[in-house]
């Protein structure tokens, strides 16, 4: 099948694109930064989400919108507005079959900075709008609203033996997931899931669950 894939040049974007080239998919990535992936089975578009003149592409089956930014001045521009650009030009049309949308379990619980919680927040709720509109097509749409991930992003936490201690803690496994693990949760949803859409699945190792019974 064709993948389209924003968000590949790290992190889970990386594992993601890996994951559907290793199951045998096309891949095509857009991304403002350079990839790292080089395989016969990937073609990389430079490009920033957001723009006005994204190229056509046609027959896309599965679209996966990862690309993000985190405490910046741009989170709702790109991480809400930008998703919405690139569904609403690839993915709402009849050969589509599945669209996923990593959002965060802050968007939830809030516990993120302002405007990265308020584009995580609107980009499920989107993804609720999406699953109404290409139901229409037999295609599901859902959402992964992931924890805490090891990724090189979180450096400065994983790095930090303080830190890193501090944020186990607040979850039930005493772990954070890994980039391929959430790679494999997006696969799952586009690829195998048939009967859910509309749905938001939260990998967050049970944090939002913790809570301390005192009687």
């Amino acid at each position: 099948m064709k993948v389209l894939l924003t968000g590949t040049s790290s992190g889970i974007g990386r594992a993601i694109a890996l994951k559907y080239i290793h199951e045998g998919h096309e891949v095509l990535g857009i991304d403002w930064s350079d990839s790292t992936i080089e395989n016969e089975h990937y073609t990389h578009i430079k490009k920033d989400i957001c723009s006005k003149e994204l190229p056509d592409i046609e027959n896309v089956d599965i679209l996966v919108n990862n690309a993000g930014v985190q405490n910046t001045k741009d989170d709702i521009d790109i991480n809400l507005k930008g998703t919405i650009n690139i569904t609403e030009k690839y993915g709402i049309q009849s050969n589509i079959k599945s669209i996923v949308f990593i959002a965060s379990a802050s968007a939830s619980t809030g516990a993120e900075f302002p405007e990265y919680v308020a584009s995580k927040g609107g980009m499920v709720a989107y993804m609720k709008n999406v699953a109404l509109r290409i139901a229409e097509y037999k295609a599901t749409a859902n959402s992964v609203s992931a924890g805490g991930v090891i990724t090189p992003l979180n450096k400065h936490i994983i790095e930090s033996p303080k830190l890193w201690n501090e944020v186990l803690n607040e979850t039930l496994l005493n772990k954070w997931a890994t980039a391929e693990e959430i790679a494999d949760f997006v696969y799952f949803l586009s690829v195998n899931n048939k009967s859910m859409t509309g749905q938001d699945l939260l990998i967050d190792n049970g944090e939002a669950l913790k809570s301390n019974f005192v009687w």
